[in-house]
């Protein structure tokens, strides 16, 4: 009896087994779904959420074939904008050239279609990092310093209420630290050679420009140097000395302006001494910082980082340009002034020795002609020596007089020899004439040109 009900329970168990066997089987042969194991009320999250695990394990390919598919199934999902960016995130993520390039495109073309979108100022600061990201050291190519700077600026003025505004102002700073110091040596190498125009354009392009720089009073020293090696340049040349001293005055003014910049504006670094000493040498008076320019340039110093000996070695092994120096503080320059170039400044120094010259012109004129006195004729440019064309007034004779009184009779006219009422009246008629030929006609006589040479009359 007890064998036949386990016999019966263990039937029972294998028609149930088999019947499971069955439903499995009928189960699997039904069309496969192509998103498998994903809940039915939200399959595009579940793709968005496949996608950024591939790009997690760097399968970027199969990552964006995710995304696309997401894009194109769910053209209404409210993933579609983080879709579009997450397809630019994989690029980016994969690096490379080629890659960076298609990263880019993707950024903007997000910003295109979602220009509102709190995301878009996200797109814009990758954009700028990739640039960031390829920048070279100052003394190499400065293209992809100045894209940088570019697009960092873009995300600044174009979404002013970002989250993101911090850190685009800190890499902006940085990026403006490289070109800064990009144009400091090269305005030095032209200050070695005493190329005085190129380096005042560099150096005056620098000051202007990036206010932030490290070794912005080092720029506007070796500005204020420049000014003044030009200035003895025109003092040992050749020249009219009133010239030169009016050119020479106007090129110290722009030296001592660059030194009272540097006790103005960064008074805690280190030329401020030097500046001080340079305008007492040229007896200039010496202005006085104020508290705010002395706590603003403090903090700015403060903020700054170190280059250790080990990041300088190491630096050799890297394309990137060392950043530690630049400002942690402060607005960046958004906008670029009006660049000097060395032409402008040879024009300047021009424009200088036109008007000293114009200024000595007049200045001679006047000390050399004095204005008539009253009732005197206005002297003509014609007139010789007054001494010989006005006869002088026998004693006895009535002149003019200073008082405006009638002038004087001709003096009588007295001939020696006696001529004839006819012949002598005639020779002395053609005598005169042959006379006044000869007196009037100076110069030699003109050449005949053409035809005319042919012509003997």
């Amino acid at each position: 009896m007890f064998q036949e009900s386990n016999f019966r329970k263990i039937s029972t168990l294998i028609v149930m087994a088999a019947a499971l066997f069955v439903m499995a089987g009928c189960h699997n042969n039904k069309a496969p779904n192509p998103i498998a194991n994903i809940d039915s009320k939200q399959p595009d999250k579940v793709l968005f959420d496949r996608a950024m695990q591939f790009i997690h394990q760097n399968k970027f390919d199969q990552a964006r074939i995710t995304l696309q598919t997401l894009i194109n199934t769910y053209p209404d999902s409210e993933f579609i904008a983080r879709a579009k960016l997450a397809v630019g995130d994989s690029w980016y993520a994969e690096g490379g050239s080629a890659a960076m390039q298609q990263a880019e495109v993707e950024y903007k073309d997000f910003q295109t279609f979602f220009p509102n979108m709190p995301e878009a100022a996200e797109a814009q600061l990758k954009v700028a990092g990739i640039h960031y990201k390829e920048m070279e050291k100052p003394d190499r190519d400065f293209t992809q310093a100045k894209r940088a700077e570019d697009e960092y600026r873009q995300l600044i003025q174009q979404y002013p209420d970002s989250k993101l505004i911090p850190e685009a102002k800190e890499r902006l700073r940085e990026v403006q630290e490289v070109l800064a110091e990009r144009e400091f040596r090269v305005g030095r190498f032209y200050y070695l050679r005493e190329s005085y125009a190129a380096a005042i354009a560099r150096l005056k392009s620098l000051v202007d420009a990036y206010p932030l720089y490290s070794q912005a009073d080092e720029a506007l020293f070796m500005l204020g140097e420049t000014y003044q090696m030009q200035a003895d340049k025109i003092r040992q040349s050749p020249g009219a000395e009133a010239i030169k001293a009016s050119m020479i005055r106007k090129i110290e003014d722009q030296a001592a302006s660059a030194y009272d910049k540097i006790i103005t504006r960064y008074p805690v670094m280190g030329r401020k001494d030097d500046a001080i000493a340079k305008l007492k040498a040229m007896n200039r008076p010496v202005p006085e910082p104020t508290p705010e320019a002395i706590a603003q340039n403090k903090a700015e110093e403060e903020s700054r980082g170190d280059t250790t000996r080990f990041d300088r070695i190491m630096g050799n092994f890297h394309k990137g340009p060392d950043v530690a120096h630049a400002a942690k503080i402060g607005e960046p320059t958004m906008e670029d002034p009006k660049q000097t170039n060395a032409t402008d400044v040879v024009k300047n120094v021009v424009e200088m020795a036109k008007e000293a010259s114009t200024s000595n012109s007049a200045t001679a004129e006047t000390v050399k002609g004095s204005a008539p006195k009253a009732n005197e004729p206005v002297p003509r440019s014609d007139a010789g020596d007054t001494a010989t064309q006005q006869p002088a007034t026998p004693s006895g004779t009535t002149g003019t007089s200073n008082d405006g009184s009638a002038p004087a009779p001709p003096p009588t006219q007295v001939n020696d020899a006696k001529t004839d009422s006819g012949s002598a009246s005639s020779t002395t008629g053609s005598d005169k004439a042959a006379g006044d030929k000869k007196t009037d006609s100076t110069s030699k006589p003109k050449k005949k040109k053409g035809f005319k040479k042919l012509i003997p009359f």
